[in-house]
């Protein structure tokens, strides 16, 4: 008799889409990548049973993509592949970051999730959005009602903004209104600058508290670290001191580091989710693109620093 797996603890809803970056004045390289996908495949490959909800195209670059979920052992109920154009994003400048996406009836949008397993949102405890697929139509309207069903069947909910310059002026009310909705909240220090642009960090973060007064909130600031707010007290966690390849992927991995520790090691205490969760990005940033960062790769830069 077969024995159907197990649905996963946490779920992934968001994009995953193809780079272009350019590395040289006619020549170009691609890879894998997009913010959920990310969060998922780092959760996953650090041995938190994980589906990321998503699309991809049909094609050699969403083959990529699917090859490499499962070699991450994501969950691949929750994966769907379909016939639409890949979604790509052009970055033609590294440093600092200037792109630009491509697609406007591409794999990502056609995301179903009638088509989901029987039972998963009873299954979730956590789930995780954010980026661009929370501002891309009809994809984004849906995504935000999977994020309201799964409140209402006891999940809790992560949201990571991730700011891109696809994000219009009416973006600071939607980040309100999933702010409002969320129990984990992470946000760069540049997230805040495009969100509120004309008010304090401090200010910023007062403010979210309002709304969301029994959220944890993780906000991040790349070299200088990163601070856990909940609703008891403030941890301060130093950044890790690597040589660092590129930051990419820097952010995904913090949120799904925090998240696997939270959920397999609820013991450790906030200390130590957010010491796992700035170990897990900065062993990212010691690899070029979006890596996924083993256990052993996490712990051993632990307690190499401790």
């Amino acid at each position: 008799m077969t024995t159907v797996p197990s649905l996963p603890r946490l779920l992934v809803f968001g994009e995953a889409l193809t780079d272009f970056v350019r590395t040289g004045e006619n020549t170009w390289q691609s890879a894998a990548g997009g913010s959920g996908w990310n969060v998922a495949r780092v959760a996953a490959t650090l041995g938190l049973p994980t589906g990321w909800g998503g699309a991809v195209s049909h094609d050699l670059f969403g083959t990529e993509i699917v090859e490499k979920s499962k070699r991450a052992n994501l969950d691949m109920r929750f994966l769907q592949v379909v016939e639409k154009p890949p979604f790509m994003a052009i970055v033609h400048n590294a440093n600092p970051p200037e792109y630009f996406f491509l697609g406007t009836d591409t794999a990502d949008l056609a995301f179903d999730e009638r088509k989901l397993p029987e039972g998963w949102l009873d299954v979730c405890e956590i789930a995780h959005f954010g980026c661009i697929s929370l501002v891309r139509q009809p994809l984004a309207a849906r995504l935000v009602t999977i994020a309201e069903m799964l409140k209402t069947h006891g999940a809790k909910i992560s949201f990571d903004p991730n700011y891109r310059n696809l994000m219009g002026p009416d973006f600071p009310a939607f980040f309100e209104r999933m702010a409002t909705l969320s129990d984990i909240v992470k946000l760069s220090d540049e997230d805040m600058r495009k969100i509120y642009p004309k008010v304090s960090a401090a200010d910023s973060l007062a403010h979210i508290r309002r709304l969301a007064p029994k959220a944890l909130i993780i906000y991040t600031r790349g070299s200088e670290g990163l601070t856990l707010y909940t609703p008891d007290g403030v941890f301060e966690q130093p950044a890790y001191r690597v040589t660092v390849a590129d930051t990419v992927g820097a952010g995904d991995s913090c949120i799904g580091g925090f998240i696997t520790s939270l959920l397999t090691a609820p013991e450790g205490g906030w200390q130590r989710h957010l010491q796992f969760a700035a170990a897990t990005a900065a062993v990212v940033c010691a690899h070029t693109g979006a890596y996924a960062p083993t256990q052993l790769e996490v712990e051993t830069l632990i307690g190499a620093t401790a």
